[in-house]
């Protein structure tokens, strides 16, 4: 499966834009999988640093996480005032305590303006750029998190950093 929407300006990049490989994940902040995951590409990216551009699109999975939907809108929000990343990385530290109030909190750990952060969530606009990402993964079959994309390809095999930088590097020029 090709992955459902291009990457664009709008989308949360690390590393390189321009750089050869590509792994995007499709997350939820609530989700324990996510969670374990984070250190996973935290590997993949150490290991292929100045050559990977990592994205992450939310996909916020209501049904089971109540609390994932506003936490996604929180690092979007976040976002807004360059935050983005140091948000995603507090929200997948938080162990699971996403409140409103554990919210602000966190915005507040990570140095935000906290009356914009709370005014940009009453707005509805991180909510808009939540639902682009969701929409985008729910068209296209994605129901569970975490979903990687190898290189634009649905990456079905274990997500272990070992099989995720082998896959990357397999079909790639540079090689590993």
């Amino acid at each position: 499966m090709p992955l459902p929407q291009p990457i664009d300006e709008h989308d949360h990049v690390a590393g390189p834009f321009d750089a050869p490989l590509e792994l995007v994940m499709y997350g939820d902040f609530q989700c324990p999988y996510c969670v374990a995951a984070q250190s996973i590409v935290r590997r993949v990216r150490e290991r292929l640093e100045g050559r990977l551009r990592f994205v992450f699109r939310h996909l916020p999975l209501t049904e089971v996480h109540p609390d994932a939907e506003r936490a996604a809108e929180a690092a979007e929000a976040a976002s807004l005032q360059g935050s983005f990343w140091e948000m995603h990385d507090a929200l997948y530290a938080s162990g699971g305590k996403l409140s409103d109030t554990d919210l602000l909190a966190l915005a507040d750990r990570i140095g935000l303006d906290t009356e914009r952060f709370s005014a940009d969530l009453a707005t509805g606009a991180p909510a808009e750029r939540v639902a682009r990402d969701n929409e985008a993964a729910r068209a296209a079959g994605i129901a569970s998190t975490p979903a990687f994309f190898v290189n634009g390809r649905r990456h079905e095999e274990a997500f272990d950093a070992r099989s995720l930088v082998e896959a990357l590097t397999s079909d790639s020029p540079d090689g590993d």
